[in-house]
């Protein structure tokens, strides 16, 4: 009986040849094993390929504590699975391989990719029939861990033959035929599977996809979602608002261009919100809307128009330079430090006034006698009127230079406009009306008296010279007679000469009343030369 066995065993293994084995010697574990010699019925004996090796559990059922019973067995990582095939223990006598069949009946084979039983993959289900001691199924799943599960519950009616006592089982072998190299199918697994598929898994066999990728679907997964459809088997419906009118992409549900303007979002499905604006929502308002109402979050305008100090559909630009208040309609009317800028909103001068200027609005001019920044610099007292920005003055009489601080200078009169009379001794003169402090020059003795201007030195002058005149008149009679014609229009030359030597030191000092002077002093000459030589 144990020959004809492996002739079983070995007649089932030549059906899935042509697959890769993938239990042989992996890991192995069982709920529970029988008790007596663990290491002779150990859960690792069903994969090493050596028929007359069996695993063995206790008894399940009403006379005994375990009610179900599992074996499993780790493939190592997930792989394509095939079939599976098992080969229970058989005995010699034909009772007893009835009973081993009533033993397994209503087994069931999950595919877990974790190794729990919950949330795994039916393969197969056994019942109402016994199956045969040489069992083998198609299984088309993809996983990593296969489990063998049996139970026999109490109070649960179960078909005829099943077994209820001395229920132990006994698995020899299970081969699970797949491919080792993931992503193909075929018998040989040499056929890569459709690159849709999801996670490159298909039907070993078939080569369908089990379930494609988001954004494609049909059998082999090669036709894209019609358009306006995304995500896996293009179930999920695009709505977004993608820039342009541009349909979602058919993978992601994505708008490829972005999003319209007035909204954001991994599916472009959301509003932008308040103080955002435009494509995406990347753009910020203004912050400068009348009434801090929100800009429209389209194009970023302001509705209902903008704040004082602001222009522009979307308030977003500051008064021009010289311009505030609303709509920038005010224009600055003081003298601001900033290049006549005032502040854009309120037309304040926010960083002080121009030199000369006072007030909020810099639109106040520094009261009579004070100038410079703020005010602060008060005029000198000699000025007649002092500029408001830098204190320039015109001086009162006697005074001179930009802040009236220097005294004239052989000048006198208001900002120092007249010169001294040249003929004052030192060409010094009071700066205030002009007079000769240290009196004058000697050629103003030569006028006659009615031409002086109250001078002493000059009227002592003319006395003497009158004396001497006297006298020549009487010693020399005779000649002054015939000379007289001669004397008297010398006399006239010399009252003239006076009168324009008068009127010069009155006058600014030029080159005509040098020229007076000097022609008065050689008329003077001329005739003392002459009473000589009569003489």
């Amino acid at each position: 009986m144990m020959f004809t066995n492996i002739l079983i065993y070995l007649g089932g293994l030549a059906l899935t040849i042509s697959f890769d084995d993938l239990s042989y010697h992996k890991y192995a574990t069982q709920s529970h094993t029988y008790t007596g010699s663990s290491s002779m019925y150990s859960a690792r004996n069903a994969v090493d390929r050596n028929p007359s090796t069996c695993m063995r559990t206790n008894n399940v059922g009403p006379n005994s504590p375990d009610k179900t019973v599992w074996w499993k067995v780790d493939l190592g990582e997930m792989f394509g699975i095939y079939s599976v095939t098992i080969l229970f223990r058989t005995y010699r006598y034909d009772n007893l391989e009835f009973r081993q069949r009533g033993r397994f009946a209503g087994f069931s084979i999950y595919v877990s990719s974790n190794g729990d039983i919950q949330g795994s993959t039916l393969c197969y289900k056994d019942g109402p029939q016994l199956p045969p001691l040489n069992f083998t199924t198609t299984c088309i799943e993809y996983g990593r861990y296969l489990i063998f599960y049996n139970e026999r519950l109490d109070g649960v009616i179960y078909p005829e033959g099943y077994e209820l006592t001395n229920d132990f089982t006994e698995l020899c072998e299970v081969i699970v035929k797949g491919c080792r190299k993931p992503g193909v199918y075929g018998s040989d697994c040499n056929i890569p599977c459709p690159i849709n598929c999801k996670d490159n898994m298909c039907h070993i066999q078939l080569g369908h996809c089990f379930t494609c990728k988001p954004g494609w679907t049909g059998e082999s997964c090669i036709t894209k979602c019609v358009e306006g459809w995304y995500g896996i088997n293009c179930s999920k419906q695009c709505g977004g608002h993608c820039r342009d009118n541009i349909v979602c992409h058919h993978v992601t549900g994505q708008c490829d261009k972005g999003c319209d303007a007035g909204w954001t979002g991994y599916f472009c499905n959301k509003e932008c919100e308040i103080g955002t604006y435009g494509f995406d929502c990347v753009n910020n308002c203004s912050g400068h809307c009348l009434n801090d109402s929100p800009c429209n979050k389209y194009t970023g305008k302001c509705e209902s128009g903008c704040k004082a100090g602001y222009i522009n559909s979307d308030c977003g630009t500051r008064c021009p330079s010289g311009y505030f208040g609303m709509d920038c309609k005010e224009r600055c009317i003081g003298f601001c430090t900033d290049n006549q800028s005032c502040d854009h909103v309120g037309g304040l001068c926010l960083n002080g006034c121009h030199n000369g200027y006072i007030g909020k609005y810099c639109n106040i001019s520094c009261q009579e006698g004070n100038y410079g920044k703020d005010c602060s610099m008060i005029c000198n007292p000699n000025c007649k009127t002092c500029r408001n920005t830098d204190g320039v003055c015109t001086c009162e009489a006697g005074w001179i230079g930009p802040n009236c601080s220097l005294e004239c200078v052989w000048s006198y009169g208001g900002d120092c406009q007249y010169p001294c009379s040249r003929h004052c001794i030192n060409q010094t003169c009071d700066r205030f009306n002009g007079s000769c402090l240290l009196g004058y020059s000697n050629e103003y003795m030569y006028c006659e008296s009615g031409f002086q201007e109250n001078v002493p030195t000059l009227t002592i002058s003319i006395a003497g010279f009158s004396l001497s005149v006297v006298i020549n008149i009487i010693v020399f009679s005779a000649i002054i007679l015939r000379k007289s014609y001669k004397k008297r229009s010398i006399k006239g030359k010399n009252m003239l000469a006076c009168l324009r030597f008068t009127s010069n030191t009155k006058q600014t000092n030029t080159e005509d009343g040098g020229s007076h002077y000097q022609e008065l002093k050689e008329r003077k000459n001329e005739n003392n030369y002459q009473n000589l030589t009569l003489q």
